[in-house]
């Protein structure tokens, strides 16, 4: 694992000074888990004072998700309801992809009730040619239309198709690298963590951002939580967009029984993705059901610029949107 035992004071120095250092592609796990350790009023402190040098005060954006094909996914993502592996388990309902009327439909409710990204999401291991993906293509046009950022995470896909995406309007290209390629086969046997990274580079060559982040409290060290977010923080230029997931444990699926992440994990992760990437949109996602409000205020003063905005992700429960909206209220802050 290497020595961690870094001292604030080396920390400042490797990371904030001048504005230049604050952009740093070779950063080493050690490292990143050193910041990720530092004394929690003093990580708060270092994490706000730059989330406030690269990004508008108080403001945070609502970004709605919705399952365009659900289930009978052919992975084997441990904690993911909507694999085949898991289904009779787990008794979700293999669903076929949505008209693209109603997909559009509810991406003109999304804006209405104050998102400005519409995340569209397809339970595929990679997207094939044909009807069905012109459908996505459509519905990318129409979200585009809409003057919202349109969002799609369809598992793999080749150069051709992220170009194909690109000339439709697509915003941005979500596809997590979960945890640490030291942690990945615990987690996962059915796709290689290359081919994540392939996929991702795929989305950068089309000239489309990327949404790249990962899953705590899946039984991944301190350590493995670090390496995922120095990989993340060594690409060249950084992720546009880092959601921070906690896991949500379904019954059925072999992380069903997992024990649910302390708040203050949470709150260290997003601090540190702020640190190591200042420009990059810190995502607050899954597992907000489980924080309090002032949990979640705390990982906003922690750098976290962006919600899930809806009743559900994917397949999982979210916050209501009302208590979403009072909570942004009484933190005082404004939608972006």
């Amino acid at each position: 694992m290497g020595n961690t035992n870094m001292t604030i004071t080396q920390i400042k120095q490797t990371s904030t000074t001048p504005e230049n250092q604050d952009f740093r592609y070779d950063w080493t796990a050690e490292e990143v888990l050193a910041i990720h350790d530092m004394p929690l009023m003093d990580l708060l402190f270092k994490a706000q004072t730059i989330h406030r040098q690269y990004h508008e005060d108080n403001t945070v954006q609502l970004a709605s998700l919705l399952s365009i094909k659900t289930g009978a996914c052919p992975e084997d993502c441990k904690y993911c309801p909507q694999s085949a592996h898991y289904a009779k388990k787990t008794g979700l309902k293999k669903e076929p992809l949505l008209p693209v009327a109603e997909v559009l439909e509810k991406a003109k409710l999304a804006k209405e009730h104050g998102a400005s990204r519409f995340c569209m999401g397809a339970a595929w291991r990679h997207v094939k040619d044909g009807p069905q993906f012109d459908n996505v293509i459509e519905m990318v046009r129409g979200v585009t239309d809409m003057n919202m950022e349109a969002c799609v995470t369809l598992g793999m896909i080749n150069q051709d198709q992220a170009d194909r995406l690109k000339d439709a309007g697509l915003k941005a290209y979500n596809h997590n690298l979960d945890t640490s390629p030291e942690f990945y086969e615990e987690i996962i046997t059915t796709r290689t963590y290359q081919e994540r990274l392939d996929t991702l580079d795929c989305v950068r060559k089309a000239g489309i951002t990327i949404c790249s982040g990962g899953i705590i409290g899946m039984g991944e060290s301190t350590y493995d939580r670090a390496r995922m977010l120095q990989i993340l923080a060594n690409l060249d230029p950084h992720p546009e967009s880092v959601p921070i997931n906690a896991l949500v444990p379904v019954q059925g699926t072999p992380m069903g029984d997992k024990e649910p992440v302390e708040p203050i994990e949470m709150v260290r992760m997003m601090a540190t993705t702020r640190i190591i990437m200042p420009k990059t949109r810190v995502r607050l996602s899954a597992g907000r059901t489980s924080f309090s409000k002032e949990t979640q205020i705390l990982c906003m003063l922690a750098g976290a610029n962006s919600i899930f905005y809806g009743d559900k992700l994917l397949t999982t429960n979210n916050n209501d949107t009302n208590d979403d909206l009072a909570l942004i209220k009484e933190a005082g802050l404004n939608v972006a």
